[in-house]
């Protein structure tokens, strides 16, 4: 991390279609397809229908959907993608999708030139899921060779609907990620994201300009993305960043948005994460003054503000500022079947956090069985489990209620103690 692009890279095991577990997935996941997990489950539990018939009934499905996806109801066409997305976030389908690609990317590129707001934004997702089941290599590649157009256009269409172009930003963020084979053209779409952040600046004054929430989630998404693409920069290109945009991203930490506070905040943190990467000894000229914004964000007591936004910027900040002052990156360990992974840096947060945005439940199934995004993260070749295996490691739903009820109450008779009024201050 950054990674080298692989350009045989692929997204799957060799098409199987495997069933994405009922610990994993949740309900509101598959509300949109809730026929997949009945599918899923008369294999599990050993019914009548064998793996083989449920994996044809399930491609059965997964035709109908890319069917209607050219249907003249626009509901019919939006149940349609939301049944696409919530099958390529849960299942590993790269030879279906692989002999389908052409046909999937035109219904794409149909709903986002045709379609309204919540057909666009699920064609958006849609295509990044796409691009995440190809892997890194040709296939992708023509999917954001067709697409980029159509999403430049959307984005920089300031009379388009604004949750098109919020799920935009988003979905061009991570195609560019997986897709693109030119570092050139990551830089010419790191500058349409520039183009609508940098609105957000607060100005010389200290005042924030006018933007409405919605506008003002565009802004985010467009800067997250932005700082997505920061990973997979060379090294020159980053010196040239560092000059023109540190100086001037503090000014988003003044904005009225908390989630454009916190991703400036995540940003000025990634940026000096590859900074000193670069260059162990590298200094900012405006430290003091940047450290002090991030201390008054760590400790903000303003009334004004919600409860929730102020302890969810506290806590950020606290992690910002380590970063700006001392380097540090609090690490975090996710689990995934047999294995774990370690977030340990700004660069890998931001990564791991785009590629959940759009799998969602799924992410840890895929990074269990998704051949490009276990290369992404470097975890190796997929660690092949039998279901036996996983039985036995499983703990049982009872179990588990148990224990974390005990703990539960251990927990509270422990801070009850400390709580309470008449225990004796010379106990402590």
């Amino acid at each position: 991390m950054p990674r080298t692009k692989k350009k045989n890279g692929r997204g799957g095991q060799h098409g199987n279609v495997q069933p994405f577990s009922d610990e994993d997935a949740s309900i509101e996941t598959l509300s949109h397809c809730s026929s997949f997990s009945d599918v899923t489950s008369v294999a599990d539990e050993g019914g009548e229908a064998s793996e083989d018939t449920a994996q044809e009934d399930f491609q059965y499905k997964l035709k109908g959907f890319i069917d209607s996806t050219v249907d003249k109801s626009a509901k019919t066409r939006q149940g349609a993608l939301d049944g696409l997305k919530t099958a390529m976030a849960t299942r590993i389908l790269y030879e279906f999708i692989s002999e389908r690609r052409m046909t999937i990317t035109d219904s794409i590129e149909r709903c986002l030139k045709k379609g309204k707001g919540e057909e666009q934004r699920a064609a958006a997702s849609l295509a990044c899921l796409l691009c995440i089941q190809l892997g890194s290599g040709i296939e992708s590649e023509e999917v954001l060779k067709t697409l980029k157009p159509i999403f430049k256009n959307i984005l920089a269409d300031g009379s388009a609907n604004i949750q098109a172009r919020q799920a935009v930003a988003t979905s061009l963020g991570l195609c560019t990620l997986v897709a693109e084979d030119d570092i050139l053209d990551v830089h010419a779409t790191m500058e349409c994201f520039e183009n609508l952040f940098t609105r957000a600046y607060a100005r010389v004054d200290g005042t924030c300009p006018s933007i409405s929430p919605q506008t003002s989630q565009l802004y985010t998404n467009a800067l997250l993305s932005w700082a997505l693409l920061l990973t997979i920069c060379t090294a020159s290109q980053l010196k040239d960043i560092l000059r023109k945009y540190l100086p001037k991203l503090p000014r988003l930490l003044e904005s009225e948005d908390v989630n454009m506070r916190i991703a400036a905040g995540e940003t000025i943190a990634l940026l000096f994460e590859l900074a000193r990467d670069m260059d162990t000894d590298f200094e900012f000229d405006d430290w003091d003054e940047l450290c002090d914004k991030l201390n008054a964000l760590a400790t903000d007591c303003n009334k004004h503000r919600a409860k929730t936004d102020k302890r969810k910027q506290r806590s950020v900040f606290r992690d910002v500022l380590k970063a700006v002052e001392e380097g540090d990156f609090q690490s975090e360990t996710i689990r995934f079947g047999t294995e774990r992974m370690t977030i340990d840096s700004w660069v890998r947060k931001r990564t791991y956090d785009a590629f959940r945005e759009f799998v969602g439940s799924g992410m840890n199934y895929h990074l269990q069985a998704n051949e490009f995004i276990r290369d992404v993260f470097e975890l190796g070749p997929p660690i092949l489990v039998d279901s036996a295996t996983m039985k036995a490691m499983k703990i049982s739903r009872f179990e588990r209620h148990l224990h974390n009820s005990a703990a539960f109450k251990a927990r509270t008779k422990a801070r009850s103690k400390f709580r309470d009024k008449r225990v004796d201050v010379g106990e402590f």
